[in-house]
């Protein structure tokens, strides 16, 4: 019985792989690559979109380029994963090699963000303020903004490429600057682009409403930090209580694996197991939940 389930496992990972280098295939010719390469500078929707598209946004958010192109990679190390599972632990391996892949995948793209936006903010007043020191020189707003991008540090420079490839297909810098506001979505950018905006729209002195928003984003980052210090033993608190009773159940595993084992092949065990699992993934979900509110 293991042994078909491990040649299933085995002939879905070459299938699913075929299949995808059968649709890259078709679909890669050079007019689809031309297509490709113009429509990842078109705005986007801002509505919220399910399944792939929401991935995809997540992971370009993140700076990880599109799922797509990591999709063999990423499809043979979540079967492998379950097949690895199955081998050790039968069925509760085997739910492990198909839960645990996904959550360590989730939170891998969730920290990648957070800590990347987080530099990305922390050099925008750099980026503004050469903004300003163009403008003063002479420059035009749209010529000193593009300006300021070429000169900023990554990973700004790289996430603000999308506003130069926006204004180069023909949207108006306003436009473009909204759009990469609403794809990484934060209140800063969210700023900014209202300040372009209403330049635009009404005029007025483009340097005094950027000096002001550096003003305000420096003053905002310093509250934060101030807000991490004071809640740093709340936060540490609780990554010690998400992580305890992972690391039991792993330090089980690893001494004594027929403990868990015996309870997964009786029937109350099981019970037992599942709803714990369960009111650890609610803890975890209620405890991240909590530390995005501070």
């Amino acid at each position: 019985m293991k042994g078909a389930i491990v040649l299933g496992l085995i002939f879905m990972l070459l299938m699913g792989m075929s299949l995808y280098l059968f649709y890259r295939g078709l679909n890669k010719g050079a007019n689809e690559r031309i297509m490709t390469r113009l429509s990842l500078g078109q705005p986007e929707a801002t509505v919220t979109k399910p399944g792939v598209a929401r991935i995809e946004r997540a992971f370009l958010r993140a700076g990880l380029g599109r799922p797509t192109d990591r999709l063999p990679l990423a499809l043979s190390i979540w079967l492998t994963s379950m097949l690895l599972g199955y081998l050790l632990y039968d069925g509760f391996g085997l739910a492990l090699g198909i839960l645990l892949p996904v959550i360590l995948l989730r939170l891998f793209v969730s920290f990648r963000y957070q800590r990347r936006v987080r530099r990305m903010i922390q050099q925008l007043p750099q980026l503004l303020d050469h903004t300003v020191r163009s403008l003063k020189s002479g420059r035009t707003l749209g010529d000193a903004v593009l300006h300021s991008i070429d000169a900023a540090s990554y990973p700004l420079s790289e996430a603000m490429s999308r506003i130069k490839r926006n204004v180069h297909l023909g949207v108006t810098l306003p436009d473009a600057v909204q759009d990469f506001a609403e794809l990484y979505e934060r209140e800063e950018f969210q700023l900014f682009a209202l300040g372009l905006r209403v330049n635009h729209r009404y005029g007025g002195n483009a340097s005094e409403l950027l000096e002001n928003l550096i003003r305000l984003v420096r003053e905002r980052e310093q509250a934060a930090r101030q807000l991490r210090a004071m809640t740093g033993e709340t936060r540490l608190t609780a990554v010690v209580l998400a992580l305890l009773p992972v690391s039991l159940v792993g330090y089980f595993l690893l001494v004594n694996p027929s403990y868990l084992l015996h309870m997964w092949q009786d029937d109350t065990g099981q019970k037992m197991l599942l709803a714990a699992f369960i009111m650890q993934t609610l803890g975890c979900l209620a405890l991240w939940r909590m530390l995005r509110s501070i």
